[in-house]
């Protein structure tokens, strides 16, 4: 293949991933959102996650558009950063990387190791239970203590009741911050949305990367301490 051929394949594959971010990134603001409302309502948590968890269209077709988004950009990420390693291990020689580049930018790879792990247990814990009380035992009426739709609360607070998995959560959710304080912009970079709003996309991307991470750790740690 040319170098330019080369090249238009390495800006698209840059581009998928991008959109593979911002994607993630809309589903996270999403998440926080809905389970932020556990800390302040039960009974709207749980007639929320009820609606979720059993509205055809979320289990049938944006759940799995989810999990094909979340298998993509790990794969396509990893695959970026082995391909870029060596090219990139040189520049950093010639040009002393370390002093041009955050430390996050040049160890993406490994949050993202950390962050998938993170998300597997995740889905152990939450997903592939649901997973099996609806699809396996057939039960969709989110029963607890005979009242429908009211045990995705009294789920949560089991989950969270252990000190282990609560320390868990929250060094998962700080290794995501630091993914998102360079993924937000670079994703921004990569579809080429470099203008006179750089700057304020930037700080934008901080306050994201802080906010969502820690409202998350707000949700596991309040659970673990009133459960």
């Amino acid at each position: 293949m040319s170098k330019k051929g080369l090249l238009s394949s390495s800006i698209a594959r840059k581009v998928a991933m991008a959109l593979s971010a911002f994607f993630l990134m809309i589903f996270l603001l999403q998440h926080v959102a809905i389970n932020i409302t556990s800390v302040f309502s039960g009974e709207t948590f749980n007639e929320i996650s009820h609606f979720m968890g059993t509205n055809p269209l979320i289990q049938y077709v944006l759940q799995p558009v989810l999990i094909i988004g979340v298998v993509f950009h790990f794969v396509m990420g990893f695959a970026l950063e082995l391909r870029n390693r060596g090219a990139r291990d040189t520049k950093y020689v010639k040009n002393n990387g370390a002093a041009n580049s955050s430390w996050m930018s040049r160890n993406m790879i490994y949050s993202g190791m950390f962050i998938l792990i993170f998300i597997i247990i995740h889905f152990i814990d939450f997903w592939f239970p649901e997973i099996n009380t609806k699809f396996i035992q057939g039960d969709w009426s989110g029963m607890h203590d005979g009242v429908e739709g009211y045990r995705y609360y009294h789920e949560l607070q089991e989950k969270f009741a252990e000190v282990w998995r609560v320390a868990l959560y929250v060094v998962g959710f700080i290794f995501l911050s630091l993914h998102l304080l360079h993924g937000f912009n670079s994703a921004f970079q990569s579809v080429g949305a470099n203008n006179k709003y750089t700057k304020s996309m930037k700080k934008l991307g901080v306050v994201y990367a802080i906010i969502i991470p820690l409202g998350f750790i707000v949700i596991a740690l309040f659970h673990h301490l009133n459960h």
